[in-house]
């Protein structure tokens, strides 16, 4: 006779069971930990070394310059002569307050006709809204190019003019789109509300939509600041007059040129100043402002930017 061997029963996954995770979801071993925090501390050395450089550069004194054969590493003789020859009123003063004037009147400029042109692409009833936005992404894939530009520019008599800086950039269509995602992702119902209390489009737009919308707003308005901030290819090529260039046209004649700005070839010349000092200071000038603003709207990254392209 065989012995039987009772097997122990099979049992099946319950229905209640959680599914198995998927790979990128488990807890990484401590070897993963640590590879990846010393893969983001190499990154961030990479991007802040540099950055290092550059400010201590501009904060050494010509001697110690002169020591390091170039750039300083380790900072000997901190001195803000650099910076405070740059501010004493002269071309980088002048160039600094035209950059900034350009890039606030400029945002608020984009910041305006992008919201306007969003919210009226958002509302679906709204006339021709479908062709409108058609148009628009037109304007993405096919551009006329460089030169009928110019002549378009030129024609309207915007050379030598600083909206020459603002119009030809004005709009950006994919900005307009981000928003246009995000207006559409507001609940239908409470604009509905508010057109039967009376309110017309311009009231909901100010007084409910806008408001709802300060995460995707803060960060489209980042990124026209930063634009316009950063832009140089328009003074370049539509200003002919150099007490009407921005900070970044002085930058360019700094670093490529190796051009002295107006009032202090003299001081470098005669060893007073060192122009590496001078170049560095300029690029700290030009860094500032982002490096500023940049931690305050970094919260508002992920809301409004994966809200408004996940909901278009």
């Amino acid at each position: 006779m065989t012995a039987v061997i009772d097997e122990p029963p099979v049992r099946e996954p319950s229905r209640w069971a959680a599914p198995p995770r998927p790979v990128w979801e488990e807890e990484p071993s401590k070897a993963g930990v640590a590879g990846k925090g010393l893969v983001l501390a190499l990154t961030c050395l990479g991007v802040l070394f540099p950055l290092w450089i550059i400010v201590v550069t501009s904060l050494s004194s010509r001697r110690t310059i002169d020591q390091a054969g170039g750039l300083v590493m380790v900072p000997k003789g901190i001195t803000f002569v650099a910076y405070k020859e740059l501010l004493s009123g002269g071309q980088v003063t002048r160039a600094t307050i035209i950059s900034i004037a350009i890039a606030l009147v400029g945002t608020l400029f984009s910041m305006t006709v992008s919201v306007l042109c969003a919210y009226g692409l958002s509302r679906i009833g709204s006339l021709g809204h479908r062709w409108f936005l058609m148009l628009l992404l037109a304007t993405m894939f096919f551009s006329a190019g460089l030169i009928p530009t110019y002549l378009l520019v030129q024609s309207l008599g915007l050379t030598n003019s600083y909206l020459a800086l603002i119009l030809p950039s004005a709009v950006s269509v994919f900005n307009i789109l981000v928003l246009r995602g995000f207006f559409m992702g507001i609940s239908q119902e409470l604009i509905d509300s508010a057109r039967i209390d009376g309110a017309g489009d311009f009231r909901i737009l100010w007084q409910i939509v806008m408001p709802l919308s300060r995460a995707v707003l803060a960060v489209i308005t980042l990124f026209y600041a930063v634009g316009y901030w950063s832009a140089w290819f328009n003074a370049s090529l539509y200003l002919n007059n150099q007490d009407m260039m921005p900070l970044q046209n002085v930058m360019i004649q700094l670093v490529q040129k190796q051009e002295a700005p107006v009032g202090m070839a003299q001081a470098i010349k005669t060893g007073e100043l060192s122009g590496l000092a001078v170049q560095m200071a300029v690029m700290v000038m030009a860094l500032l402002p982002v490096a500023v603003l940049s931690p305050f709207v970094q919260k508002h990254f992920k809301k409004g930017m994966l809200t408004g392209a996940v909901k278009g």
